[in-house]
């Protein structure tokens, strides 16, 4: 029950894990669009892990890369929003995965994303999502995600 009590930022602080600065967009777009009650991002890679999962990176490695670019996202919802309890539902994440074409794993690397969102948003934070192999990421990033989030009515 004290896991419901709980903000997500309190949730966050109790794994450990603190939010950094948004990251500075790569050309002439932004990093969200809210629309109504909804916010849309742009999709967000990752500074730490780059190559191609299946043969620069494992699954493990993959999945953590997931957890880092989910972090990068929240802390855009972070900015815009004040505070993440804000955040009535997380609706969908699109995963593109750096990775070698018979590289298969897709979801299990997603999996860093939407475990963390579970953990951090319980019920709230279970979503729709696609998850997709890719040739080539920006930078040689391993994975960019982007994300459509409901938040609460002002």
């Amino acid at each position: 029950m004290e896991k419901m009590l709980l903000t997500p930022e309190e949730r966050l602080q109790r794994l450990g894990i603190s939010l950094s600065s948004v990251r500075p967009a790569a050309g002439h777009y932004v990093s969200h669009v809210r629309v109504g009650n909804l916010i849309f991002t742009s999709g967000q890679g990752v500074d730490e892990y780059h190559g191609k999962l299946g043969r620069d990176l494992d699954l493990e490695t993959g999945y953590k890369a997931a957890q880092q670019s989910m972090l990068n996202l929240l802390s855009v919802l972070k900015q815009e929003l004040g505070e993440l309890s804000r955040v009535k539902r997380i609706v969908k994440l699109l995963g593109f995965v750096n990775c070698t074409e018979d590289f298969t794993d897709q979801p299990k690397v997603m999996n860093g994303a939407s475990d963390l969102l579970v953990e951090i948003f319980g019920d709230k934070g279970r979503h729709a999502r696609s998850a997709v192999g890719m040739a080539q990421l920006p930078n040689n990033t391993a994975i960019e995600i982007e994300m459509v989030v409901e938040i609460e009515n002002n």
